[in-house]
């Protein structure tokens, strides 16, 4: 009886450490889970945060008035200025300004070299 009780208990200590081992082996996966969450979260905010920007030339009449601006614009128009246009047309008009031309489409990238050029008409619209 003596040996088995012993055989019992060692099989007990065997079954307590396979069932250790057992509750480590999820813990790497969840890291690696933890890890991957924030890329994944990053991955898909990226094209959220995509912006896109044109910068334009507009006229107001009585008295006449030109302006050039730069305004930011949806990322389905960006590098189609007849589709840019048709999205800043009403903007504008809502003010009583006429969209001339857009002049080109750019990245955030690009906003620092026009902001002084584009003056109170720098993301106004």
């Amino acid at each position: 009886m003596r040996q088995t009780a012993r055989t019992i208990l060692n099989n007990i200590a065997v079954t307590t450490n396979v069932q250790r081992s057992d509750r480590r082996m999820p813990m790497p996966r969840l890291s690696l889970r933890l890890l991957l969450l924030p890329i994944l979260a990053l991955m898909l905010a990226l094209p959220a945060q995509a912006e896109c920007y044109v910068d334009y030339k507009a006229k107001r009449d009585d008295p006449l008035r030109l302006a050039y601006g730069v305004a930011q614009v949806s990322d389905a128009v960006c590098g189609k200025p007849k589709q840019a246009k048709a999205e800043l047309e009403p903007r504008l008009a809502a003010d009583g300004w006429t969209l001339l031309k857009i002049l080109s489409s750019f990245g955030p990238e690009g906003l620092s070299e026009r902001k002084e050029s584009a003056g109170e008409f720098f993301l106004r619209y």
